[in-house]
């Protein structure tokens, strides 16, 4: 992944919170407060599962579309810019999830739990 691209939509998000809610949906999430932004995350979320799900099927059945994956992506997408919008809200940043899964590189799963 370019972390070129998680850089420029944090600036973009950053930005919104300024913007005016009528004419910018990011800054009428904002203005909406956690709440609203919460449901879309949880929204994005499990419509990421159903098209996890939709292409488990379709693979299993023999079914190869153009691009199987593609409503998996897209879900997948919607699911990551929410939660850059819930982190940008918050004032945190996707550097800081980048860094805690740096801190956690090299740790097994298991005992990266154990030390929660």
């Amino acid at each position: 992944m370019n972390n070129n691209i998680l850089d420029s939509l944090t600036q973009i998000l950053k930005q919104r919170k300024g913007a005016d809610p009528q004419t910018s949906y990011v800054a009428s999430l904002y203005a909406q407060g956690t709440n609203k932004i919460l449901e879309k995350v949880g929204e994005e979320a499990t419509e990421m599962i159903i098209a996890a799900k939709d292409l488990d099927t379709r693979r299993h059945n023999g079914k190869t579309d153009v691009d199987p994956a593609m409503e998996l992506k897209k879900e997948a997408a919607d699911l990551w810019f929410h939660t850059m919008v819930l982190l940008t809200h918050l004032e945190l940043s996707h550097q800081d999830i980048l860094d805690e899964l740096g801190r956690r590189f090299g740790v097994g799963g298991h005992e990266e739990k154990a030390n929660r």
